[in-house]
């Protein structure tokens, strides 16, 4: 395999990881409210950069049939992604900015990817490198569409409330965090839900919680959320992956949320239905 990915010169955030097609002063996903500069300014980096800082790929399990794929030494927002290996074929979730060509070989050994789906802006990243690397689509929301920085034919963008990838997996749009925000569904097995930080897997990981910036501490509409949580309790699922590793409720997924979200109704002063 040529070395393509890794010589990449496309300008990567290096606050948030977002690529751009080309060369700009500013990083918009930064400039939002939910989001951040830098302390020293708009800053910028690309994949062969990275590599020589000495970047490079971080596979770990997180759960049945699910593996985790991140970058060490850590870098911008520091999410991994998540590839699910399917009946229908692997799925990865979400995305990270660092891409080489051993990555892509680890992946491939292990069936490649056939599609990708992404929770909101802040980890759209180098998805159109790992699109090409893959020819795999990526799958977004339309109501993000503002934010995609790289805009390539490999991105696909649907709308309304939920997407079928396949039998098994459904895109779900909440409505929280951004617009056009998803959560992946996967009904196999007892069920999963994968929420990146849509939907954040607390640091106790019998609790999550929903914000509208979490750089920022702002918090999410309670209307909202409680939106959120009636639309997500029509499926069921124990586990719940969050976006950084090893963020995952291991057990009573539909449990967890719902007295997570009834404790930040709470804290809102809003009424808990049912109580």
């Amino acid at each position: 395999m040529a070395d393509t990915a890794v010589l990449t010169t496309t300008p990567i955030c290096r606050t948030c990881g977002t690529q751009y097609a080309a060369p700009r002063p500013d990083c918009p996903v930064c400039l939002d409210e939910r989001q951040y500069v830098g302390p020293d300014g708009q800053q910028w980096t690309t994949l062969a950069e990275l590599r020589e800082e000495g970047h490079t790929g971080r596979f770990e399990e997180q759960g049945p049939g699910v593996l985790g794929i991140g970058v060490t030494p850590q870098f911008a927002i520091g999410q991994r992604a998540l590839l699910l290996r399917t009946a229908a074929g692997n799925v990865l979730w979400d995305c990270t900015p660092y891409l080489d060509d051993t990555m892509v070989r680890a992946v491939e050994e292990l069936g490649g990817i056939d599609h990708i789906a992404i929770s909101h802006p802040h980890f759209y990243s180098s998805m159109v490198e790992w699109a090409h690397a893959f020819d795999a689509p990526v799958h977004l929301h339309e109501a993000d569409r503002q934010w995609v920085g790289r805009p390539d034919p490999a991105v696909r963008f649907w709308s309304g409330r939920t997407l079928h990838l396949t039998d098994e997996l459904t895109l779900i749009n909440p409505g929280v965090h951004f617009p056009g925000s998803a959560i992946l569904h996967w009904s196999a097995g007892e069920g999963a839900l994968f929420t990146g930080d849509v939907v954040n897997v607390c640091p106790d990981n019998r609790w999550v919680t929903l914000m509208y910036s979490y750089a920022n501490h702002i918090p999410e509409r309670p209307h909202a959320v409680r939106a959120a949580a009636e639309l997500l309790a029509e499926y069921r699922f124990e586990r719940i992956y969050g976006a950084w590793w090893n963020r995952v409720v291991t057990s009573q997924g539909n449990e967890v949320l719902a007295r997570s979200v009834a404790r930040y109704l709470r804290f809102e002063q809003e009424t808990v239905p049912g109580t």
